[in-house]
């Protein structure tokens, strides 16, 4: 293996080869050849293989056994992981299930305070509110009410919504390439409203996810509030410590 041209390191370059491999010719619970089988394998040292082996058991796609080895595991029965979700559509492609989004509404209405202070708009301004519902195969999953400045999507449509991804109109009809997204995570119970919506019983546990999107200008494109099954999602976060501090 050597450097490619987009000069990725060399251990994200196994590990899209690895998950390659997982994906188009393992099955679940098949066995990962040792560290020394894919250093040999791939020409690269054990430190990379390493890497490259922490970051697929990061993302889900392998599990270890101590002293039996590296096994692939079951995409079809992971939940998805909340931490730095940045598409729908792409976390369930990567668990190995088939995405599928509802319009349920989509309507323009004048920002109220809160809205306003969310998207750095002025109190009045308008919004388009737009709320879908978010399945994977065909099992209803997360309920999202998006906020967007009609300023900056001004000609946006239903039918958009119902044909493409958010994310995907955001960059290919308006140029808006996303810098960053803050998500806050809280747990509570189904209201009515989204218990139906969720086919769950009412008062049942469930998520509530409010993510704000900054554009390369760090201007605020999105303020989303969603609520999804506790049981089909987790959390998951790194915290590295500061070597210099006890």
């Amino acid at each position: 293996m050597t450097h490619n041209l987009n000069n990725q390191p060399l251990y994200y370059q196994l590990v899209e080869l690895l998950k390659n491999q997982i994906e188009t010719h393992l099955l679940a619970n098949d066995k990962l050849p040792s560290e020394r089988e894919l250093e040999k394998k791939y020409g690269v040292s054990r430190t990379t293989v390493r890497l490259a082996l922490q970051e697929l058991e990061n993302e889900g796609y392998i599990y270890r056994r101590h002293g039996k080895g590296t096994f692939v595991s079951d995409l079809t029965k992971q939940t998805a992981n909340l931490a730095g979700v940045y598409s729908f559509t792409e976390e369930m492609k990567k668990i190995g299930k088939r995405p599928q989004t509802r319009v349920l509404s989509f309507e323009q209405e004048e920002a109220d305070k809160r809205l306003a202070r969310a998207l750095q708009l002025s109190l009045g301004e308008s919004v388009f509110k737009v709320s879908r519902l978010r399945l994977a195969d065909n099992e209803p999953l997360m309920v999202e009410t998006s906020y967007l400045p009609v300023k900056t999507f001004i000609s946006l449509t239903q039918e958009q919504l119902e044909q493409k991804p958010l994310y995907d109109i955001f960059s290919e009809d308006f140029e808006q390439k996303i810098r960053l997204a803050d998500e806050e995570f809280y747990a509570s119970i189904a209201t009515e409203e989204d218990a139906e919506v969720l086919e769950i019983h009412l008062g049942a546990p469930v998520l509530h996810l409010v993510r704000t999107t900054y554009n390369m200008k760090n201007e605020v494109i999105e303020y989303t509030i969603s609520v999804a099954k506790a049981d089909q999602f987790h959390y998951k976060v790194r915290h590295l410590r500061n070597q210099e501090k006890n």
